[in-house]
């Protein structure tokens, strides 16, 4: 299995974010065909960096900082795909003053932002399955029946709705940038030179995908749910709490899955993550050429990979044509 280098990435609008270490940056294909670019240094939303390696914990912390900073990319990359032409004067002409109030503002939508992120996410995969299945408790339906009901109704729920948003036109040009980052990460990870022709014949599946995060923590919230089901708690207020206490401790759990499925083999592993490779089937696409390009920029602003490869002993001869296959082999 190839060796895990680190660095990761989200699709934004006609660009790429990459992430490595402690800066990430931005590359979007303008209306004019240009690449814009922006690199900053990324922080944590814990100011302490040892509570962010905490097992489970650092879970949390990756999901939200993803939120934090995907927002934040995906903001910049819409401002960019509408800019018709930079007015260089009127931006000298800000005061300084302007200036910390226009980043107090933006600091403010970004909050409100993730927590109505967070908020929906909770309502549509964990409350509203709830609220369903419990109606079954007013026609005489066991608790079994009802825990059961609410597993499935999640798992449709969740299916469901990434089947809905990718048959919108806009998503799925979203999603060919989503294969694109994950071909750019392939063809790194399995020693091949970071280029177009390269990264086109690579895979566009990747065992350290979000979408397979949020997939596990479905699945592992069903699992949980299910045994706090054996406790048969009457009371739906002292229900639903558990589930709400519960949501930080699935998606720590989920995080680890994840982290070590990406760096192991086996079995039982292969078996985990055959779902979330098979999912990524639908919320990746096929890039052209121009975006495998806008990926590479993006991820050569961050990561040394010539470097890496050399560290890692992962050098390879040149990618074969028609090499492409699933995931695990390119």
């Amino acid at each position: 299995m190839q060796k895990n280098c680190g660095i990761g990435g989200q699709a934004v609008i006609e660009g790429i974010m990459m992430r490595n270490g402690g800066e990430y940056s931005v590359a979007c294909r303008k209306a004019d065909g240009t690449v814009a670019m922006k690199k900053e240094p990324f922080r944590s939303v814990l100011p302490s960096e040892k509570a962010g390696k905490i097992p489970m914990v650092r879970g949390v912390v990756a999901f939200i900082d993803s939120l934090v900073v995907g927002i934040s990319c995906l903001m910049y990359s819409a401002d960019v795909s509408s800019e018709e032409e930079t007015d260089s004067e009127a931006d000298t002409e800000k005061t300084e003053q302007q200036k910390k109030k226009e980043k107090r503002e933006w600091n403010l939508v970004m909050t409100g932002t993730v927590v109505f992120s967070i908020a929906f996410s909770v309502v549509l995969f964990m409350l509203l399955p709830f609220w369903i299945a419990g109606l079954l408790g007013r026609v005489g339906a066991s608790t079994v029946l009802i825990n059961v009901t609410e597993a499935l109704l999640r798992v449709l729920i969740f299916l469901g709705y990434m089947l809905l948003i990718s048959r919108m036109k806009d998503i799925q040009r979203v999603y060919a940038y989503h294969g694109a980052e994950h071909k750019c990460i392939n063809c790194i990870e399995h020693g091949y030179d970071l280029t177009v022709e390269n990264v086109m014949k690579s895979s566009r599946q990747h065992r350290r995908c979000g979408t397979s995060f949020l997939l596990i923590v479905i699945c592992i919230s069903v699992v949980a749910f299910l045994i706090l089901g054996i406790f048969d708690i009457r009371s739906r207020a002292m229900r639903l709490l558990w589930r709400l206490i519960l949501i930080p401790v699935i998606a720590g759990i989920s995080y680890e899955i994840l982290r070590y499925a990406g760096s192991h083999e086996g079995p039982v592993i292969n078996a985990l993550v055959k779902p979330g490779l098979m999912l990524q089937k639908l919320v990746t696409r096929e890039p052209d050429e121009d975006m495998c390009a806008v990926a590479i920029s993006a991820v050569e602003a961050v990561f040394d990979w010539r470097a890496w490869q050399e560290k890692n002993e992962q050098r390879a001869d040149v990618l074969p044509s028609g090499a492409q296959s699933e995931e695990g082999a390119l």
